[in-house]
């Protein structure tokens, strides 16, 4: 079986992880994700107030971000990513599963200035922390994590939120609405911490993920 990953990627994953990926363990591989996502997130460059420093740390950033999605449909691929299951049995791909969420944690970064206004409906002001919207043709509703002002053209910028939603909801709703606001305007999307494609079933599948609840049963109307 050939490898998934070019030389360049090998040697990428070897300096940037600490193994080859041949050797990287899921565990490992999580682990150093988290430390990697907080050493080089572009926001902690703010305060150098250097538009070259924050230029190379979005390129890290970025770099490390493409690598984890490459290994992480590695190890989906070779059956190694274990597929959540709650406290009451079951998983989120069974017949019946039931999902609801409060304050699933969203990240998406961008290089586009008004993709935050396209998210939360508005072009009239800033965005302030706590601001809400609800997601339409639907009771879900996604908050700001943080202030955001509005910028000049050419920048990186890191879009936080909460997504909430109860039982009744549409995940697949919910996903459309995302994806068809953020295709083609983010660089890179994580959902609850995990890296996840710009893809509708992809998105899908992330928020079902984390947001399993139990099986069933369904109810009655």
């Amino acid at each position: 079986m050939s490898s998934p990953f070019t030389q360049k990627e090998k040697q990428d994953i070897r300096k940037i992880f600490g193994h080859d990926p041949e050797d990287l363990t899921p565990e490992d591989f999580k682990k150093n994700l988290k430390e990697l996502r907080l050493k080089y997130h572009p926001d902690h460059f703010e305060k150098f107030e250097d538009e070259t420093v924050k230029e190379m740390a979005t390129e890290r950033f970025q770099n490390i971000e493409a690598l984890a999605g490459k290994i992480e449909a590695h190890f989906s691929e070779s059956r190694l990513a274990v597929i959540p299951e709650n406290m009451n049995g079951g998983s989120y791909t069974a017949k019946g599963a039931v999902f609801a969420a409060k304050r699933m944690r969203i990240e998406i970064m961008t290089s586009g200035k008004d993709l935050k206004y396209r998210l939360f409906g508005t072009y009239y002001r800033w965005l302030e922390l706590g601001d809400s919207y609800k997601i339409p043709g639907t009771h879900a509703s996604i908050v700001t994590d943080e202030n955001y002002a509005g910028r000049r053209i050419g920048f990186q910028e890191s879009v936080k939120m909460y997504l909430t939603f109860d039982e009744n909801e549409s995940i697949e709703d919910i996903a459309e609405w995302l994806f068809s606001r953020i295709e083609h305007q983010a660089n890179s999307l994580l959902i609850a911490g995990n890296m996840t494609k710009v893809e509708l079933q992809q998105i899908i599948t992330a928020i079902k993920k984390e947001s399993f609840l139990r099986i069933g049963p369904a109810e009655t109307i």
